[in-house]
């Protein structure tokens, strides 16, 4: 649980950093660019101290990383700057904590009991009255219909990369192996970078070919002054998210079901209303401290029904 609580705080920083570069060199390139790096960070530590990319449940951390990491995350940063990063949080974390208790159900057979099930429920509706009401009178109809898809696209796509990630953690204890959160995330971060990848370079074909030669020279002028400004969110959306964060997500992952570890990091907007507070000055309503007490009520219930 303590892994689980971690993986909130630490996706909540993620987020900021995430919106800021985002919408200063758009959604695709940042993150590619975080997920870059943070592989290079986890790569580090595991082929020097893990197992690098040995064991026979490296296919499924793969796996789990183009469905999380590269469907999830590669939708979740199209969703940022048309949605902002609290209510793409919202969106994202309300349905991927349901999703993923379902679809263990269906294919693992994890069930629950019928606490857990109802402290989750109180988790996410804590997380629901906290950025639910009034967030989207500020958007133009194709900013929310184009962030509601790629935030459920990118639920759908978290969901299944946390289920695969508990089948290849019982793929590891049924051959009697061992594998550390932090390599299983370098395995995950793998199949993520791939996706993010293939993603970014057809944007930017797509980019060259309509650009004529001065416009691609203004582009690329206008590209290294952005890049001035996006280096240190991007270095912290990198560390915070998909380094230490990832780690931590597998570290809960690898003991507890996925419908109680998610509802858990589903409190990310929570955690983010002081954060956007300090960096952006965005004060929190009563209804946002009303909601962040229900949440934290359902987390901690959720916490002690185990």
């Amino acid at each position: 649980m303590l892994a689980a609580f971690l993986t909130t705080v630490l996706f909540s920083i993620s987020a900021v950093c995430g919106h800021r570069s985002a919408k200063l060199i758009g959604g695709t390139e940042a993150n590619f660019w975080r997920a870059a790096l943070a592989t290079l960070l986890l790569a580090a530590w595991s082929h020097t101290f893990g197992k690098g990319l040995a064991g026979l449940a490296f296919p499924a951390f793969v796996a789990s990383g183009i469905l999380g990491i590269g469907i999830g995350d590669v939708a979740f940063f199209q969703a940022l700057p048309r949605l902002g990063a609290r209510l793409s949080l919202l969106l994202v974390q309300c349905l991927t904590a349901p999703l993923g208790a379902l679809i263990e159900w269906l294919w693992l057979g994890t069930t629950l009991t019928l606490w857990q099930v109802l402290f989750g429920l109180t988790t996410l509706a804590g997380v629901g009255i906290v950025l639910a009401p009034g967030e989207h009178l500020k958007l133009t109809r194709r900013e929310l219909t184009l962030g509601t898809l790629f935030g459920v696209i990118a639920a759908l796509g978290g969901a299944g990369g946390a289920v695969f990630s508990r089948k290849a953690y019982f793929i590891v204890r049924a051959s009697g192996e061992h594998i550390d959160p932090v390599n299983a995330g370098y395995q995950r971060m793998l199949g993520g970078l791939m996706l993010a990848g293939i993603c970014l370079l057809v944007v930017k074909r797509r980019e060259f070919r309509i650009q004529t030669r001065a416009q691609r020279d203004l582009g690329a002028e206008a590209s290294r002054k952005k890049w001035r400004g996006v280096w240190l969110w991007i270095a912290l959306n990198a560390l915070a998210g998909q380094t230490v964060g990832v780690s931590c997500l597998q570290w809960a992952l690898q003991t507890t079901p996925a419908g109680v570890v998610l509802p858990i990091v589903a409190m990310a907007p929570i955690v983010v209303i002081p954060i956007t507070l300090w960096v952006e000055g965005d004060r929190p309503s009563l209804r946002s401290l009303i909601g962040g007490a229900l949440a934290v009520a359902g987390v901690s219930a959720l916490a002690l029904s185990r």
